[in-house]
């Protein structure tokens, strides 16, 4: 590794080295900034080619110098031909204009050391792409060495030589004289450029329709930089000493030759016996064979075999080889059509740009890239024609590499995407832009998306066009994925919202409406629950299409696996909102389904997971009571302290768990990682609660004797059991003023207090006083701290005996009250005037109808059992036994009549 550092080293230090001894002290250097050397070119490949920028502007340039201790072997005499020659070429050179001659940027400065002179940006010359790599860098740059000509650069590239020539010889009355391989350069585009103006001749009667050129004999014993090729010069030039534009049409014949055979001209001239190459050369020329062509493609075979006549007449000339069928290619039109777009106007330039697309995908990748391309790019001046070049110049960005697309691409696109003047064509630009969004996400860079790319189509979404906000809602979702959250977020999603309520026309809104259900997906869930479903509220239309839509977003985060919405918000808003959406009169009957489908889906999750949710509590309240009831005092506890809200919901909403407990029924293992935080801090609050109940003194209630049922012949006073019963219950009231008051609810006086129950014995953890289950003994009790179901409204009907003797006391019963449910459509008759009517079936399986003092008690004892919903049996204070058996006669029940009873008895019941 090490040692390849030292080898990079050394080749740059010497790289650095010879650019600072070859252009050391020359004024070129004051301007231009000297880079790498990259060509060679001129006669005998003596101009090193350089890059370079110019220092004040940046502007790329390519610097020829001509080192002159190449020349240091020759005598001073031969210096100063060599020298004079070369600045008279690029002295000309300088003087000359036109696009298919090199153009010169700074004329030729002279140093101690060196000539050197500024072109516009050069890849190399001709000579060197075809294998002449004489006075290159070594090694030889990959660029050049892997270069291959395709046939369209083939062929517009001769034809550029022709029109050049076509320009001298019939503009400027001029031969080149040393048409050469190493003459002719290629700029940075690809364009073949005509240079060495060494050995021009010029007319000498220029104003004459026929030019006289004069040459100079040719002198072999001159060094060869100031000879022209012999190579490529006309027979008659060496052998007559005369040459006119017909000798540079031999020069070019030779050149179509070499192209197509590797660089190789017609005939090896032995330069030490010129005169003898030339005689020999001659009598071949006069018979040409068939093989020398073989190489040269048939359409043009018959045109170079005209070059290369010895005749000059036969020759063709420059104007007449620009329109022979050879270059009547569409890629060399194309081409040529480019370097001429200076001269059209444009409406030609529009109809050549919109049929570009169908020709570009016919060329080579380098020439679209490095010829096509700059030239559109430059009409990115024109206001006017960027609609018609942006389309070809996205086409071209797809064939390229994200490097190249950022080095040649971008930096022209930069611009456009701000343009905003004229209206039509911007517009016309976003539409263009938003059809290949795709391609600019890909390959832009990230902060050019940031600072342009995305800017534009935001703009795209508060266009007043229609058809633009049209299109920029479709393709959204095509790059979304391509797009940062934050912008997502807080630049996005607003436009696309403010879009949706702010436009009158439907298709906008629904299009809003379907990419915000497209897009889902990139956002996260909150999100969508604050800003997405509350945002659909608002909208204001109800036309089917927007409804759907609406429904569309809604299914979507309710099915998504990464949103979902919660039972929460769909109990509170979700379903509201579209079960109101539902009954629009403007759905059909498929949409009503659709809407039904979705609402009947999210209403079986709700019941489904709050299911799940209430099971698991009950669960986990199940575990608790199970590790109180393992405790030692924890029977006495659980039966002196007041049971807690827990223990009613679940004896009120969970019986059939409870029965399935103690069937032996395995209770399911909670999940606790699906309870939330605020349910897991009510169960802990409430299990602190019931902590500090149990470590409370409890209160001991009156006990109650139970009676002897089974002495069937000891007479027995009703009524004082009953008020006997009522006073202890009235007793016991005021005595639980101590302990949290009661839930109030319309049915909360229906049962008795757990106090005036007989105490039975505890059967798996519950007390259960005559038949009654537990739960329905703590109904009445207030838990002391809320837990989950505070607040719940209790329907229970238990009725409140102690509060019935208290009232008893105080005052007579007034049962005017309960008139109204039985006396709808009868005449109205207080319960007070209702006596007990002789032979009434009901009453009869207790007392004999003509027993007093049975229908007395029985007939409004049995209506208020009735009336609480429970049967005979089913309350202790009227149990058959302590009623008279309907067999027995009056006389062996030894309950005593006294008249004091009866008045007692009418006061009570009317």
């Amino acid at each position: 590794m090490e040692s390849m550092l030292n080898k990079l080293k050394s080749t740059v230090t010497k790289v650095t080295a010879d650019v600072t001894s070859a252009v050391m002290g020359n004024p070129v250097t004051r301007e231009f900034e000297v880079g790498r050397h990259i060509a060679s070119a001129g006669p005998s490949m003596c101009w090193r080619i350089y890059n370079g920028t110019k220092k004040s502007t940046k502007q790329e340039v390519a610097v020829f110098v001509f080192d002159k201790k190449m020349i240091d072997k020759h005598q001073k005499f031969e210096k100063d031909l060599i020298i004079d020659s070369l600045k008279r070429g690029v002295q000309q050179l300088t003087r000359l204009r036109h696009p298919r001659l090199l153009t010169v940027q700074h004329p030729l400065e002279e140093s101690r050391d060196c000539l050197a002179f500024c072109t516009e940006p050069v890849f190399a010359s001709l000579a060197n792409v075809l294998g002449q790599w004489d006075n290159l860098p070594s090694p030889v740059p990959n660029d050049i060495k892997e270069y291959k000509l395709f046939d369209v650069e083939t062929k517009y590239g001769l034809l550029q030589i022709s029109e050049g020539l076509s320009f001298l010889h019939s503009g400027v009355k001029m031969v080149h004289g040393n048409l050469a391989l190493e003459n002719i350069i290629l700029n940075k585009s690809g364009s073949w450029k005509i240079m060495g103006f060494d050995f021009s001749i010029s007319s000498t009667n220029p104003s004459d329709t026929e030019p006289k050129y004069t040459c100079k004999e040719w002198e072999p014993n001159l060094p060869p930089l100031v000879l022209p090729n012999p190579e490529y010069l006309a027979p008659e030039y060496i052998l007559s000493v005369s040459c006119d534009a017909a000798s540079d049409m031999y020069s070019l014949g030779v050149i179509m030759h070499a192209v197509f055979n590797e660089g190789k001209p017609v005939f090896q001239v032995n330069k030490h016996d010129i005169f003898k190459s030339f005689s020999r050369q001659l009598d071949q020329l006069s018979n040409i064979s068939p093989s020398m062509l073989n190489k040269i493609p048939e359409q043009v075979r018959e045109h170079v075999k005209m070059l290369l006549s010895v005749t000059p007449n036969v020759r063709p000339d420059a104007d007449q080889m620009t329109k022979i069928p050879f270059f009547d290619d569409v890629g060399a039109m194309t081409l040529q059509y480019f370097d001429s777009l200076f001269q059209r106007d444009n409406l030609q330039k529009s109809q050549f740009y919109k049929g570009l697309p169908k020709v570009l995908p016919k060329l080579p990748k380098r020439v679209v890239v490095y010829r096509i391309l700059p030239a559109l790019t430059s009409e990115f001046v024109n206001p006017d024609m960027v609609p018609f070049v942006l389309p070809n110049v996205l086409l071209i960005a797809e064939e390229c590499t994200k490097e190249e697309y950022i080095r040649l691409v971008l930096p022209d696109l930069t611009p456009v995407f701000k343009q905003q003047e004229p209206i039509q064509a911007s517009n016309m630009i976003l539409l263009i832009f938003l059809q290949k969004m795709d391609l600019l996400l890909t390959k832009t860079p990230a902060e050019d998306i940031k600072n342009s790319v995305l800017p534009m189509v935001y703009r795209a979404l508060e266009a007043p066009s229609v058809q633009i906000q049209e299109l920029c809602l479709n393709i959204i979702p095509t790059f979304t994925n391509l797009i940062d959250y934050p912008s997502i977020k807080n630049s996005l999603i607003p436009r696309i919202k403010s879009a949706c309520l702010q436009t009158s026309s439907l298709a906008v809104r629904v299009n809003s409406l379907v990419c915000l259900g497209k897009i889902l997906e990139y956002m996260d869930k909150w999100f969508v629950i604050d800003e997405i479903l509350p945002f659909l509220q608002q909208i204001p239309s109800r036309e089917p299409a927007v409804l759907m839509g609406i429904l569309g977003i809604y299914k979507c985060t309710f099915s998504h696996k990464k949103l979902g919405i919660p039972k929460e918000h769909l109990a509170t808003k979700s379903l509201p909102h579209l079960v109101s959406l539902s009954i629009d009169n403007n759905l059909n009957l498929n949409q009503f389904n659709s809407f039904m489908v979705v609402i009947r889906e999210m209403l079986s999750r709700m019941e489904a997971e709050h299911k799940t949710k209430l099971e698991q509590l009950h669960v986990m309240q199940e575990q608790q009571r199970s590790l109180n009831i393992s405790n030692p005092m924890g029977h006495s506890e659980e039966r002196k302290s007041p049971p807690s809200s827990a223990n009613q919901i679940e004896d009120i909403f969970g019986s059939s768990a409870v029965n399935g407990k103690e069937n032996g029924a395995a209770a399911p293992q909670p999940n606790r990682m699906s309870l939330t935080l605020e349910e897991k801090q009510r169960l802990a609050k409430e299990q602190e609660q019931a902590a500090k109940l149990r470590s409370q003194q409890p209160l001991a209630p009156q006990a109650m004797k139970a009676g002897n049922s089974g002495t069937a012949t000891q007479a027995k006073d009703l009524t004082s059991s009953l008020m006997s019963n009522m006073s202890s219950l009235s007793s016991l009231s005021l005595a639980s003023t101590s302990r949290p008051a009661p839930l109030q609810g319309p049915t909360m006086s229906a049962f008795p207090s757990p106090a005036s129950m007989p105490a039975a014995p505890v059967a798996n953890g519950f007390n259960s006083p005559m038949g009654f289950p537990a739960a329905g003994m703590a109904m009445g009790v207030r838990p002391p701290a809320p837990g989950p179901y505070a607040g719940m409204a209790t329907t229970t009907s238990t009725p409140n005996f102690g509060a019935l003797a208290q009232n008893h006391i105080n005052k007579q019963p007034d049962m005017s009250a309960l008139d109204n449910l039985f006396s709808a459509n009868k005449p109205k008759v207080s319960l007070n005037q209702m006596g007990p009517r002789p032979g009434t079936p009901w009453l009869s399986q207790f007392a004999p109808a003509h027993s007093p003092q049975t229908n007395m008690q029985g007939a409004p004892m049995s209506m208020a059992v009735g009336g609480a919903g429970f049967g005979m049996q089913a309350n202790p204070f009227f149990n058959p036994q302590n009623f008279p058996q309907p067999a027995a006669a009056p006389t062996q029940t030894g309950i005593k009549h006294s008249a004091s009873v009866n008045n007692d008895l009418k006061d009570l019941f009317g």
